[in-house]
């Protein structure tokens, strides 16, 4: 035990060190999904005393909410998420939300913290009643996607999914949703620079080669970011060319597949995290909408089920 842990303790020593070179919200989120809340605040707590901007505080307070929440400790999470959500608040009656890229996702973040601890605590129609609130305050902004996102986590389970634009794409010709009595599909949100999209794809591939995915249709859609390996900027014709590329080499074992390349679609669906995995039923009905990658093991039985 005294070995496991100093390796503990060292583990989150060399997060805090690593990532301070980083910058102080990139220190804390680390720290938080460690699990290190103490060591978290301390860092936020000391850069407070050396300036830190406003929008970079809220940012980091809201990673540590957030973290909050993934230990379990709901009520320190709601109050940090709350004084985050009202100082932004402040910030918004001086400046636009998007002037900057800190005070957007310290929003975000704490938005969805708040709505995840109602639902938590029984209060899921008002968590829904409150997202649905932020997106008509919030729906022509940078926070539109994760928004709709939050909205996805707490209702779209047994609802019809929204509509999936098909045009433009790569691929066969783009099949329908499920329609009621039709084949159960698997949607897979992707991003040409996102690795666990790749590993999501390999354990797709597996599953596939096992004839989990027989008689499931599959989509993979994805959308334009302005840029191409490495970050270079480029235009949509040349980031058309490398994401099919991409496809083709990173994706080959998912086959002959339809690619919606489409921004309307991540907006509509939420997928502000990828990948996104949503896999609609029969009826036409969604039956999982999972932001974030998902392994073999926690995908098969979902999938025997909705081939039932």
């Amino acid at each position: 035990m005294a070995w496991r842990s100093w390796f503990g303790v060292a583990a989150v020593l060399s997060l805090g060190t690593a990532s301070a070179r980083a910058g102080v919200v990139q220190e804390v989120r680390a720290l938080a999904r460690a699990g290190a809340l103490e060591r978290a605040r301390s860092v936020l707590d000391t850069a407070r005393t050396r300036g830190l901007a406003a929008p970079e505080e809220l940012d980091a307070l809201s990673q540590l909410a957030r973290g909050e929440l993934q230990a379990g400790h709901v009520d320190a999470a709601l109050a940090d998420a709350r004084d985050v959500h009202a100082r932004a608040l402040l910030e918004l009656a001086r400046r636009p939300l998007d002037a900057e890229p800190h005070l957007p996702l310290a929003l975000g973040a704490a938005i969805e913290v708040e709505a995840q601890v109602m639902a938590a605590k029984g209060e899921r129609g008002s968590a829904v009643a409150q997202v649905r609130a932020e997106i008509s305050r919030y729906g022509t902004t940078s926070l539109a996607a994760r928004l709709h996102k939050n909205l996805h986590v707490l209702s779209l389970k047994g609802a019809l999914p929204p509509p999936l634009q098909t045009e433009p794409h790569l691929g066969p010709v783009v099949l329908p949703l499920s329609t009621p009595g039709g084949k159960p599909t698997l949607v897979f949100f992707w991003a040409h620079w996102c690795p666990d999209c790749k590993q999501t794809a390999l354990a797709l591939a597996r599953l596939r080669e096992a004839g989990a995915l027989r008689g499931f249709t599959l989509l993979a859609p994805t959308q334009l970011y302005g840029s191409v390996g490495g970050g270079a900027e480029a235009t949509p014709e040349e980031e058309l060319k490398y994401v099919s590329a991409v496809w083709r080499s990173a994706y080959a074992g998912l086959g002959d597949v339809s690619v919606p390349v489409n921004p309307a679609n991540f907006a509509a669906w939420g997928a502000s995290t990828t990948p996104t995995l949503v896999l609609i039923d029969r009826r036409g009905r969604v039956a999982l909408y999972h932001p974030g990658a998902m392994t073999e093991a926690e995908l098969q039985p979902i999938l025997a089920e909705l081939l039932r």
